[in-house]
């Protein structure tokens, strides 16, 4: 599931290089954080969260189907380097 999360993210954003996906385990349910350039935020976050729920839907039920529990959530770093 983090391959077809990063495959996807990769192609929403114009900084494909910069997307990083973390699993978290917590009680049961894998969190992946998302880490993205800067300016690529507000397409990963779509218009009223429209795409980013979309992901977690996407992702919640393409995981029940293997019997677990998985989210997404858009982690904003500070040190996030500009392309270069």
């Amino acid at each position: 599931m983090q391959d077809w999360l990063e495959f996807v993210v990769k192609g929403l954003v114009d900084h494909p290089e910069q997307v990083r996906v973390t699993p978290v385990p917590q009680n049961g349910l894998t969190l992946f954080e998302l880490r993205v350039h800067a300016d690529d935020a507000g397409k990963v976050i779509g218009r009223k969260g429209a795409t980013i729920n979309a992901l977690r839907a996407l992702l919640q039920v393409g995981s029940a189907r293997r019997g677990e529990r998985m989210t997404v959530d858009l982690v904003e770093d500070d040190d996030v380097t500009e392309a270069g």
